[in-house]
């Protein structure tokens, strides 16, 4: 009878903590790419201390990169959905004209920081980097495993 209760405890909690997990996925896609460039004006603002100028001539780089991006999701989703993947010269097209953004975006940014405040954007982008990829690993990891993948390396 204990088993029987402790087993039905376990599988409540992993239904809950999982579906839990699912809902937390979608709260930021709800927002416009208006309200993810205000959101990201007012966090470069405390990390940075910006001016009200500053923050004026960064707002609009900041809205053509969100409504970039946005447009970018909207077309990955799209051929998701109909099953299509890009070929090696769409990719490289795709990964170019991010590049390019890079560039200009940073070009733009060094034009209107302050030298720290531009080192500290660097510092910035850095970590934000460095997150992204321990995200896309840790993902690339969940789904090895859910494949049935579980061989350890090095072994």
């Amino acid at each position: 009878m204990k088993n029987l209760v402790s087993i039905l405890v376990l599988v409540f909690a992993f239904t809950f903590t999982t579906q839990a997990q699912k809902k937390r996925g979608n709260r930021q896609s709800n927002l416009t790419p208006e309200q993810h460039t205000e959101l990201a004006v007012k966090k470069m603002t405390l990390a940075l201390d910006l001016s009200n100028k500053q923050q004026k001539q960064i707002k609009p780089l900041l809205m053509a990169k969100m409504a970039d991006r946005k447009a970018a999701m909207e077309k990955r989703k799209e051929a998701r959905k109909n099953k299509k993947r890009p070929t090696a010269d769409e990719m490289y097209a795709m990964q170019t004209k991010r590049l390019d953004n890079q560039i200009a975006m940073k070009k733009s940014m060094k034009n209107i920081l302050n030298k720290e405040q531009f080192e500290k954007f660097e510092q910035m982008q850095k970590g934000r980097k460095r997150l992204a990829m321990n995200k896309i690993k840790g993902e690339k990891r969940a789904k090895g495993k859910k494949r049935g993948n579980n061989t350890q390396r090095g072994k």
